[in-house]
């Protein structure tokens, strides 16, 4: 704490003053030889733990016979009697009476950590109460890493670093369906990342002060497309209906429609084509033969390209008639005609 220079003049205007400031002159660290201290009968020691920003009141009891006291900080007197030597506006006497002088601290903070002594003028000698206070922080993260993103196997180190009283432990946590633990420390290692551990990273910063600090960093894990499925939704002839094409991949892929050698254009023919970020259909409007043929889906992005053929077939269906008794009892049922969608088996990536 800040304090104000002693004045030699006030000291000696006031005997009591002059001889508790020369009994407190032995108790500051300045006043003795190296490595050596001093004990006074009746020395009491108390620990007081605050958090930061509380208010703290440093109890000090009086004895019989007791008169007036004083209160020091380390080497620094704060106050002596009822005359106020620091010029820390938190500072103030709480209570001042026949039984106990003690000191008041607003606000306190981790500058405020460490030893006070209070110290009284009996009839024969001062006694002393020492208080030692410790001002605890509640844990706050200072840094996380950025947002990231790497290719699949890529080695990735997340870093988490916090601050707090006592030191805070750090703890990862990928947030996913299993919510993996990981071991505690400031820097989390994952060696070949695979596309499973993409997400969102949690670090928690906890002390026994109060609520865990928690922050997260994003990790996005770049790989090639894959096409999980191609399937059809079933077409008959002069119908609609679309064939799907299901693809993962980061980035997102772009999709491509083929006919065999021939790029499929939107629009034309018949066929529409609509694509999103992990699937894309090809669709048609009144099917006809000329539609019958070989279809591939191709998904790409940077990393690489997929894709995958279905085969539109022309299959007949019998229909169910009635047992026929005698030659033109009953109309002959011509067979029916529908067009199908069955995959290939070619499957390639480039």
């Amino acid at each position: 704490m800040d304090m104000m220079p002693l004045v030699q003049g006030a000291c000696c205007s006031n005997q009591w003053l002059a001889a508790l400031l020369l009994s407190l002159c032995c108790l500051l660290p300045s006043c003795l030889p190296a490595g050596q201290s001093v004990d006074f009968p009746g020395t009491a020691v108390d620990n007081l733990v605050v958090r930061k920003g509380e208010t703290a009141v440093l109890r000090c009891y009086l004895e019989d016979g007791a008169s007036k006291g004083a209160w020091l900080n380390r080497s620094s007197i704060i106050f002596a009697g009822g005359d106020k030597w620091s010029v820390d506006p938190r500072v103030s006497i709480a209570t001042a009476n026949k039984k106990e002088y003690s000191l008041q601290i607003q606000n306190v903070d981790v500058s405020d950590d460490g030893p006070y002594t209070c110290s009284v003028q009996t009839q024969h000698t001062p006694r002393t109460m020492q208080v030692y206070l410790t001002v605890k922080v509640s844990p706050k993260i200072s840094h996380i890493s950025n947002d990231i993103v790497v290719n699949e196997g890529s080695n990735v180190t997340l870093a988490c670093l916090a601050t707090g009283k006592p030191d805070p432990s750090i703890s990862w946590r990928h947030i996913s369906p299993s919510a993996k633990p990981f071991e505690s420390g400031q820097y989390l290692d994952i060696y070949g990342i695979t596309r499973d551990q993409a997400g969102e990273y949690e670090c928690s910063a906890e002390n026994d002060v109060s609520v865990p600090d928690v922050k997260k960093v994003k990790v996005t894990v770049n790989f090639a497309p894959t096409i999980q499925e191609i399937k059809s939704s079933g077409v008959t002839l002069g119908g609609s209906g679309f064939i799907r094409c299901e693809s993962a991949g980061v980035p997102s892929p772009a999709f491509e429609w083929f006919r065999g050698e021939r790029k499929l254009i939107n629009g034309q023919q018949g066929i529409t084509i609509k694509s999103y970020s992990s699937r894309s259909f090809l669709n048609f409007n009144n099917v006809t033969e000329d539609h019958f043929g070989n279809y591939t889906c191709v998904a790409a992005n940077k990393l690489g390209t997929t894709n995958a053929s279905l085969l539109l077939n022309q299959i007949i269906e019998p229909t169910t008639t009635s047992p026929v008794s005698s030659p033109g009892q009953y109309p002959h049922t011509p067979p029916k005609y529908a067009w199908v969608l069955s995959p290939s088996l070619c499957l390639s990536k480039e």
